[in-house]
């Protein structure tokens, strides 16, 4: 199996190639792709070390799969140049996630609808495929009408240059700024541009993704994201309104019975899902399983997932994991 990870320098990419590793995916040959800056430059992959090549001399090697992980813009220029040779590609940005003609893909969700046609899947949201991976079952049973969801994001779902303002903040060093305000000791509540109807682009990512990998356009869905001073993941205050009333232990078994979640949730005991819990897993935490009170039929949830696995690199491993199961990777 010839795996390209394209963006293979960049935050992501490296989660990419860690996840590759620990889940055993048959690599081999890797085929590490950056920026023509970067080509030539070494990464290390299960503790050999690999040449960073460029597009052109990727494409040339005909991988069977591309792990996309460098912005939308190439994207948008270089995936379709790789489907032509034959490659698969899933990409993890924005570019292709809404684009009737190709499937976004949450594998614990609505890995059923992809075929041995699609050359190019899309990857949702960070924040969204936590989100999903909890409301896929609840929906089967209860039918959703509406989600009202407000994050508190992580600033590795940034990138370094956050990371590296947060760390430099806490230190008292100046340096380059990736937000307009300080972030340690702040909340800041903007994620991506603001649109035109006052909600950000990662808001409407979060309503139109959900939307189209639950395949219901009824959902009603409302988004706040917001950006805190931590790193591990991201967390998210979810509240469902359904068509049917539902049973709390019913719920609750529901969540512990669906594939890549975890239920934590004893409040006597004070547990419940945090980002540093769910740093460096695979799984969505679920706690905070309430009843709201103020309106029948409605649920509470908290939602706790690491962003840079389970809501960008893992879930494109899982993805070509379940091609490669199906036999549409071979």
């Amino acid at each position: 199996m010839r795996v390209a990870v394209v963006g293979a320098t960049g935050l992501v990419g490296s989660v990419m190639l860690k996840v590759l590793a620990e889940r055993n995916f048959p690599v081999t040959e890797l085929i590490p792709v950056a920026s023509a800056q970067s080509a030539g430059k070494e990464v290390d992959f299960k503790g050999k070390k690999y040449k960073v090549v460029t597009v052109d001399e990727a494409i040339a090697m005909k991988p069977d799969v591309a792990l996309f992980s460098a912005g939308g813009g190439t994207s948008l220029e270089q995936a379709p140049r790789f489907a032509e040779a034959g490659t698969v590609v899933i990409d993890n940005s924005s570019a292709w996630r809404m684009d009737p003609t190709k499937k976004l893909v949450v594998p614990e969700v609505n890995a059923n609808v992809l075929t041995a046609e699609d050359k190019i899947i899309a990857n949702p949201n960070c924040s969204t495929i936590q989100m999903v991976v909890a409301l896929k079952p609840l929906h089967d049973k209860y039918k959703i009408k509406r989600v009202v969801v407000s994050t508190y994001q992580s600033v590795t779902g940034t990138g370094k240059k956050a990371v590296d303002q947060l760390m430099n903040e806490r230190k008292g060093v100046d340096g380059p700024m990736a937000y307009a305000y300080p972030i340690d000791l702040n909340v800041i509540p903007h994620i991506d541009v603001f649109l035109e109807n006052g909600y950000t682009k990662e808001e409407m990512k979060m309503i139109l993704e959900t939307k189209k990998i639950m395949g219901d356009d009824s959902i009603n869905v409302t988004a706040t994201t917001v950006r805190i001073p931590v790193m591990g993941g991201h967390s998210e205050a979810v509240n469902i309104e359904f068509e049917n009333d539902f049973d709390l232990a019913e719920v609750r078994q529901i969540l512990e019975e669906q594939e890549g979640l975890i239920v934590v949730d004893d409040p006597a005991n004070l547990q419940y899902p945090m980002p540093k819990d769910a740093h460096e897993k695979d799984e969505v935490f679920v706690g905070r399983i309430r009843r709201d009170e103020s309106q029948p039929n409605t649920l509470n949830l908290w939602v706790v997932a690491d962003n840079l696995r389970k809501g960008a690199a893992t879930n494109a491993v899982q993805i070509a994991e379940y091609l490669l199961k199906q036999g549409i990777l071979k």
